[in-house]
């Protein structure tokens, strides 16, 4: 089995308030890859390399290359956004499914997600507010309709699961976890169809009620030693669902955040945690960037964008061009990734290798549209895809069979791996442009002045390929469906 090379843009996670920086492509002097060795980390198919370390590398002269020579070209003179950071939801579903493993399969799991050094690095987590769909029960955190002020709101429920499982997160993370959260629905009361589920409205009554619902929420959460990075507004605000939702147009988010939550959580004393709008898909992007950010009184709330990726229901291809336009018209407002899972949960399917490769090809084509970081949806689910109160089962990276005790990985864990293991905090994307369609890249420099290239292999087919940068070149190999991270 030969050892591949792959070139992985050592991401880096930044906890930027600002991407102002953004708007302009920075143009910095030469790099030298003189004295400079490439290490290659690859995961590939039909062979053992998962994150493996498979070779050490060095850089020769290499001028003009030729036509049928297949080239990755890095320039690492020309950085784009910052890097903001990679993790997952700690979802109901994930909690309970964490306690119901043994304890040192708890500690595996912790320690391969947000352990920088024996696993993957997560630094972004992403919670609900009341229950979602993947929640064992129905739950808020007030019930009386009476209470507008919300005297009685008690988060109890998130205690017993939830609450202790973020914290064993925030500990192995070194307390560099950037959490946020999203409600899917106000409590049935506060909603127009008098149901959590099956979408319906807030009524304009209980708006300002549920505007101070956030922060309580955070305020509550931060009481029990867990630190809230964020929130969104309204998990996919244009989704009917048979589970929780809460329906809003473009302008009754805006109108809504710009009149009553962000003045609610400056005047509550939280004008420092961070207001993502829009949290649903690609397709409708641009229409509510518009609407948002043409609007100062709402724009001034907003950190930025959050995004799914289920709009391709017919098998095509998804639109990470919509990303680009907004990058492009709004490019000081940060594009963030908050949701994505491989649906259709079937156990047979475990070891399927189109399940990384979905997050590979997402990640590399957002990254280089403008995102300055990724979610994916539930960290762990048990060996039904669950819990789920809706039978809306689906994957994770990682699943726990609650009957056998053990953890199963899909290469999903690894293909995430790929990034989140190796950029850091405040990197810079920068220029990773491969002549051939089947290698996607995508590349980053780290604050530490060392680069991080990302080459995805998506044929079947066994690709040499030059690693280019300034004039000189290291030899690679891209094995059939793989991914490499190459760090020099």
């Amino acid at each position: 089995m030969k050892k591949l090379s792959f070139i992985a843009g050592l991401l880096v996670l930044c906890a930027c308030s600002d991407n102002k920086e953004n708007s302009k492509t920075a143009t910095a002097g030469p790099f030298s890859v003189d004295g400079k060795k490439v290490t290659v980390y690859t995961t590939a198919d039909s062979s053992d390399y998962r994150l493996s370390e498979t070779g050490t590398l060095d850089f020769r002269e290499k001028g003009q290359p030729f036509e049928n020579e297949i080239t990755v070209f890095v320039d690492p003179s020309k950085t784009f956004q910052t890097y903001f950071g990679i993790g997952a939801a700690l979802t109901d579903a994930s909690a309970e499914t964490f306690y119901k493993l043994p304890k040192e399969k708890q500690q595996e799991l912790i320690t391969a997600y947000f352990d920088a050094q024996k696993g993957i690095g997560y630094t972004v987590a992403r919670t609900n507010i009341n229950s979602c769909d993947f929640s064992s029960d129905m739950y808020t955190y007030v019930s009386d309709s009476t209470d507008k002020e919300l005297k009685s709101f008690n988060i109890d429920h998130d205690r017993k699961f939830k609450i202790p499982f973020i914290k064993e997160a925030m500990k192995t993370a070194g307390n560099k976890l950037n959490l946020f959260a999203s409600p899917w629905s106000p409590p049935a009361y506060m909603k127009t169809n008098s149901d959590m589920l099956h979408g319906g409205k807030l009524k304009t009554d209980y708006a300002a009620s549920w505007a101070l619902y956030y922060t309580k929420f955070i305020k509550a959460y931060e009481k029990e030693g867990i630190p809230v990075w964020g929130i969104s507004v309204q998990n996919e605000p244009m989704a009917t669902q048979r589970w929780e939702s809460c329906l809003y147009t473009a302008e009754e988010e805006r109108d809504f955040l710009k009149n009553l939550l962000g003045p609610t959580m400056e005047k509550e004393g939280l004008k420092d945690k961070k207001i993502i709008v829009w949290d649903h898909n690609r397709d409708l992007i641009y229409q509510r960037a518009q609407t948002y950010f043409n609007d100062p009184e709402a724009a001034k709330y907003i950190w930025g964008l959050g995004f799914h990726w289920y709009e391709d229901w017919s098998g095509g291809t998804p639109m990470y061009d919509n990303l680009k336009r907004v990058h492009e018209a709004y490019p000081d407002k940060n594009l963030f990734f908050t949701e994505g899972c491989a649906e259709s949960f079937d156990s047979t399917r475990y070891n399927a290798w189109v399940l990384g490769e979905e997050y590979g090809r997402s990640m590399i084509n957002d990254f280089n549209n403008g995102m300055v970081g990724f979610t994916d949806w539930n960290i762990l689910l048990d060996e039904k895809g669950g819990p789920n109160h809706v039978q809306n089962f689906c994957f994770a990276p990682v699943h726990g069979d609650t009957r056998s005790g053990q953890l199963i990985y899909t290469n999903a864990y690894y293909y995430i791996g790929h990034f989140s293991k190796f950029i850091q905090p405040g990197a810079k994307r920068i220029v990773s442009s491969s002549s051939r369609s089947q290698l996607l890249t995508t590349a980053f420099l780290n604050p530490d002045g060392k680069v991080v290239v990302i080459v995805m292999n998506q044929g079947s087919i066994k690709t040499p390929f030059n690693l280019w940068v300034n004039g000189k070149a290291a030899e690679l190999v891209a094995l059939p469906h793989s991914i490499v991270t190459a760090i020099f």
